[in-house]
């Protein structure tokens, strides 16, 4: 019989095994001591409050790094973005691209923004736009918008939660114009209804222009969830603004078939002697890869299967002023890589959560704005173009990196780049 390897449990017992229980305590104990320096109480941005802040942490070098004289003169800009500021970070923006897209929103060759630290992924991405371009381009095609918000009520029991649904569902209208009377932009395209036992929850899904609109349906059903706790008939015996039913920035199995911000889907057909010249591999080994790595995926309970969207949505969203922690939803979906009739390569990507805006949030902070107008697309009528763009861009690093690991290429580009 092979010997158990106890290196975890082992790992875990000698960081605690070596103290004694007196010891234990007194590290892992609560600490009521009083903070030695206290920021100011104000969260604003004012240069008083930006000046006592650095009076607290009192760190020259750290200083000068964050709040140089460019910072300095822009802070004014970044009031509605941030509480406690102190400065500013600078991060590496490269450019892949020309990445050539033909959607119904998107038509042009972009030259894509991405903000990032990891060595090799703007290389990846490069590659990937170059060989869509070559190929004729990305067909990307918007299918569906909607943003959600999802309030919560608990009742006695369920013949009280079946009444308060009786009630509910004659208040559309009402609630329609309770939460659009809040917003110019935002507007309540559908209401349903889910019930747990004694528990309601109201799926509350909105159209948010061209704004990713987390705060905006967040104001908007607000206004509905409190006129429903001081109108209804059946009162709840608790409520709460939302019940974790949108998904709002975690992965959820409910929108590979539905929607939550923009769900898009890109597609492209590659000739074989391109992927030969480019990927340095052939469409039939891609596809043998995607789908060894699709029962894989599935083997580890991973919601879609793709290779790495994550990396393009992070460096996209910091880059363009999205809202980075909404990776962590935007990046489910679909990709699919198979050799065509033709034999050469069909790859597509389908992407049902992207959260990106072209108004709002930070796309009008300067830097943020800057890479936006690099695309043409800050402003007013844009989000969905931008949505294309970034599901072309996914569609590019899951060619890129696929061909990668096919042509063995995957550790020696990060050794040549990263090291």
């Amino acid at each position: 019989m092979p010997k158990l390897n106890l290196h975890r449990r082992d790992y875990t017992t000698s960081l605690v095994t070596h103290l004694s229980s007196e010891e234990l305590q007194q590290k892992l104990g609560p600490n009521h001591d009083k903070p030695e320096k206290k920021q100011p109480r104000t969260p604003y941005l004012t240069p008083k409050a930006v000046e006592k802040r650095w009076a607290t942490l009192d760190n020259a070098e750290a200083k000068a790094q964050l709040l140089d004289e460019h910072t300095h003169q822009q802070m004014a800009c970044y009031n509605k973005n941030i509480e406690n500021f102190i400065g500013t970070i600078k991060m590496p923006i490269g450019i892949a691209g020309p990445l050539r897209v033909n959607g119904l929103f998107a038509e042009d060759d972009y030259h894509v923004p991405l903000a990032t630290t990891e060595a090799a992924l703007v290389a990846s991405y490069n590659r990937g736009s170059q060989l869509i371009t070559k190929a004729g381009g990305a067909s990307v095609m918007l299918l569906n918008e909607g943003v959600t918000r999802t309030p919560c009520f608990a009742f006695y029991d369920l013949a009280e939660a079946g009444q308060f649904v009786a009630w509910v569902v004659t208040q559309y209208d009402e609630f329609r114009a309770i939460a659009e009377s809040t917003t110019r932009h935002g507007k309540l395209s559908d209401i349903n209804v889910n019930i747990e036992g004694n528990h309601v929850y109201l799926v509350f899904e909105y159209l948010t222009g061209d704004a990713s609109g987390q705060n905006m349906v967040t104001i908007s059903t607000n206004a509905v969830f409190e006129h429903i706790l001081h109108h209804t008939p059946i009162k709840p015996q608790q409520a709460f603004l939302d019940g974790n039913l949108s998904g709002d920035k975690k992965a959820t199995a409910q929108t590979l078939r539905g929607v939550r911000g923009k769900k898009v889907t890109a597609e492209v057909n590659i000739e074989k002697a391109l992927v030969e010249k480019m990927l340095h591999t052939t469409p039939e080994k891609m596809a043998e890869f995607a789908r060894m790595n699709t029962i894989g995926g599935t083997l580890s309970g991973s919601i879609g299967i793709n290779a790495h969207y994550a990396n393009a949505l992070a460096a996209f969203y910091i880059a363009c002023g999205q809202d980075a922690a909404c990776v962590a939803e935007s990046a489910v979906g679909m990709t699919r890589i198979e050799v065509n009739k033709d034999g050469g390569l069909y790859a597509s990507v389908t992407l049902p959560n992207l959260m990106v805006g072209t108004v709002g949030g930070g796309t009008s902070l300067p830097s943020q704005k800057a890479c936006l107008d690099l695309m043409g697309l800050h402003g007013a009528g844009k989000s969905q173009a931008l949505a294309e763009v970034c599901a072309a861009l996914c569609l590019a690093g899951e060619l890129s990196i696929v061909g990668a690991f096919c042509a063995g290429h995957f550790s020696r580009a990060h050794h040549k780049l990263a090291r």
